[in-house]
């Protein structure tokens, strides 16, 4: 995956909007605000509930709620990003998976509809031949553990890595 190069400033707002999503998902974030609204009602009776008064809590919520719109998408576009990654990787070294399905989420409406008609089908076709709620053995999980063990332990028999 080639990266254009990014400048010092991209780099300093990305790492400011990293630092502000996890504030604002946490419980002083949620204090935090809880207090403006506080101090907004207790300062109400202040200034006789004026239109002004009103329109400060309105401004400061409209900015926040602007701002928020946005690291909320930063935040869910990147962990979209990690999850298909390690997704790709998974499809990627499993034996038997189609590698066809690596960066699917590209893929146009129409080829997306055609694929999953593909996997509906599968599904039915595979209801018919086990029940939904068999899994696998621990049996079979124990063989698939220790052939990942062996190709870590012996990396030149056949590991891609």
């Amino acid at each position: 995956m080639i990266r254009k190069p990014r400048g010092p400033l991209a780099h300093a707002l990305e790492r400011f909007s990293s630092i502000v999503t996890r504030w604002a998902g946490s419980s002083s974030a949620f204090a935090v605000a809880v207090g403006v609204i506080l101090v907004w009602i207790l300062t109400g009776p202040l200034f006789h509930y004026s239109d002004t008064w009103q329109l400060v809590i309105n401004t400061g919520t409209t900015v926040v709620t602007f701002l928020m719109v946005f690291l909320i998408q930063r935040s869910q576009n990147k962990e979209s990003m990690a999850v298909q990654l390690k997704l790709n990787e998974l499809i990627a070294a499993m034996e038997g998976a189609s590698n066809r399905l690596i960066d699917v989420e590209d893929l146009g409406e129409d080829e997306l509809k055609v694929l999953h008609a593909f996997y509906t089908k599968l599904v039915t076709m595979s209801a018919k031949d086990a029940k939904l709620t068999q899994s696998h053995s621990i049996e079979e999980a124990q063989e698939r553990h220790a052939t990942k063990v062996s190709v870590v332990i012996h990396p030149h028999k056949g590991s891609r890595r």
